[in-house]
C-alpha cells in the first residue's frame, strides 16, 4: 500500500512536472508554427530511433541474462526484457531514478530469483553503467570541445554536480564491494552521528540493513573476482546501451534533412547533457532534461527547429516508452501475480512437504 502510494505521487509529480516545462518551453511558440516546422520531419527516419530506444532496454535485458544465467538461473531473455521494462517505468517516475532497482529485484523475487542474487545483478549493472556514463562524458568533454562550449556556463554547473555524483556513487561502491572494512568504520560513524543528533530513531535496524547491504557487496566483489569476463561484457554492453541512448537526437537531426553536424558531435552533447541532469533528484529529470537540450542544441537545430526537435526527441526516448514501458509493467505484474497464484495452488493440491495446508491456502488466498 505504501509503495503504491509512492508510485501515485510520483506519477502525479510527473505530470505536474510536464505540465510546467511545457507550459515554459512553449510560451511564445504559436502552434501553426511549431506545426509547420514537425510536418518538415521524415516520420520514416524516427524508426530507428524508436528501434534504438527498444535496443536500450534490450542491452539492460541481456545483461541480466548472462548475469542471471553465470549465478545459476536459466532465465530466459524475454522475462529479463520485462523486468528492463519494469525498472525503465518506475526510475522514470521516481526522483533519480531510485525506485526502478528495487521494483526489478521485487518481480525476480517473484520469479523465485533469490533478493540476494537480484541485488547482486543489478548492483554489478549500476557499477558497469556508471562507469559507461562517465567514460561517454569525459571522451565528450575531452575530444570534443566546440560541443563543451555549447552547454554555456549554467549547464556547465550542472554537468560539474552531475559527473561529481556519478564519481561519489562509482567510487562509494567500489568501496563498498573491495573495502568492507573501512566502509563499515565509516557508514558506522554516520550511523552514530545520525542517532545523536535524533534524526535516526532505530539504529540496531539500520545496522541491519547496513550489515545486509555490505554482505551484498562482498558478494558483488567475489563474483566480480570470479568472473572478470563477465564484467568486461557488461561494462561494453553498458556502453552501447547508452550510446544508443545518445543517438537517438541524430536520427531527429537527420528526419529534419539536416547537414553538417557529424553523429559524434551530436551523441557526445546529448552524453554530456544526460550527465548533468541525470542524478537530479526529480522524476525522469523532467524540466531540465528539456530545458538543458534547447539550450545546449540550439547551436544543433538551431533556434527555430530546436523545440520542435526536442519534442521529438524526448518523445521517443523518454514519453513513448514511459507507456510502453507501463504497459509492460503491467504485464509483468499480472503474470507474477498469475504465477504465484498457480503455485500456491500446486502447493495445497500435492501437500508439500513441511509446509503445512493451512499455510498454503493463505498463501493462496493473498495472491487474490
Amino acid at each position: 500500500m505504501i509503495q503504491n502510494k509512492k508510485n501515485i505521487l510520483g506519477i502525479l509529480l510527473l505530470m505536474v512536472l510536464m505540465a510546467v516545462t511545457g507550459s515554459i518551453l512553449l510560451k511564445g511558440q504559436t502552434m501553426s508554427v511549431l506545426w509547420a516546422n514537425l510536418r518538415h520531419l521524415n516520420p520514416w527516419l524516427l524508426l530507428p530511433g524508436l528501434g534504438m530506444m527498444f535496443g536500450y532496454v534490450g542491452c539492460e535485458a541481456l545483461c541480466t541474462w548472462q548475469i542471471l544465467r553465470r549465478l545459476g538461473h536459466q532465465v530466459p531473455w524475454s522475462r529479463c526484457l520485462g523486468y528492463s521494462f519494469v525498472g525503465f517505468y518506475v526510475s522514470s517516475i521516481t526522483p533519480s531514478a531510485t525506485g526502478g532497482q528495487p521494483a526489478q529485484i521485487y518481480y525476480m523475487n517473484k520469479d523465485e530469483i533469490p533478493v540476494a542474487h537480484g541485488a547482486l545483478n543489478m548492483m554489478l549493472i549500476a557499477s558497469c553503467y556508471q562507469v559507461a556514463a562517465l567514460i561517454w562524458g569525459v571522451g565528450a568533454w575531452l575530444f570534443l570541445p566546440s560541443v563543451r562550449g555549447a552547454l554555456g556556463s549554467g549547464l556547465g554547473l550542472l554537468l560539474a554536480y552531475g559527473a561529481g555524483m556519478m564519481l561519489l556513487l562509482t567510487f562509494g561502491m567500489m568501496m563498498f564491494m573491495f573495502l568492507p572494512g573501512p566502509s563499515r568504520k565509516i557508514c558506522g560513524g554516520v550511523l552514530r552521528f545520525l542517532t545523536g543528533v535524533r534524526i535516526l530513531r532505530d539504529p540496531k535496524t539500520a545496522e541491519g540493513r547496513l550489515e545486509k547491504m555490505l554482505t551484498e557487496y562482498r558478494s558483488g566483489a567475489e563474483c566480480v573476482k570470479r568472473n572478470p569476463g563477465l564484467t568486461v561484457r557488461v561494462l561494453l554492453l553498458c556502453l552501447v546501451q547508452q550510446g544508443l541512448l545518445f543517438s537517438v537526437p541524430w536520427t531527429v537531426y537527420l528526419a529534419f534533412g539536416l547537414e553538417g553536424t557529424s553523429w559524434v558531435q551530436v551523441a557526445g552533447l546529448q552524453a554530456l547533457l544526460t550527465l548533468a541532469v541525470c542524478n537530479l533528484p526529480l522524476p525522469g529529470a523532467v524540466g531540465p532534461a528539456e530545458g538543458g537540450f534547447v539550450k545546449a542544441f540550439t547551436i544543433v537545430f538551431g533556434a527555430e527547429l530546436v523545440t520542435p526537435a526536442m519534442l521529438v526527441s524526448r518523445g521517443i526516448s523518454f514519453y513513448t516508452f514511459l507507456f510502453v514501458s507501463f504497459g509492460v509493467t503491467i504485464a509483468v505484474h499480472l503474470r507474477t501475480r498469475r504465477q504465484g497464484r498457480t503455485r500456491a495452488l500446486r502447493e495445497i493440491t500435492l501437500g508439500r512437504r513441511g509446509q503445512p495446508r493451512v499455510r498454503a491456502v493463505e498463501k493462496y488466498l493473498n495472491t487474490r
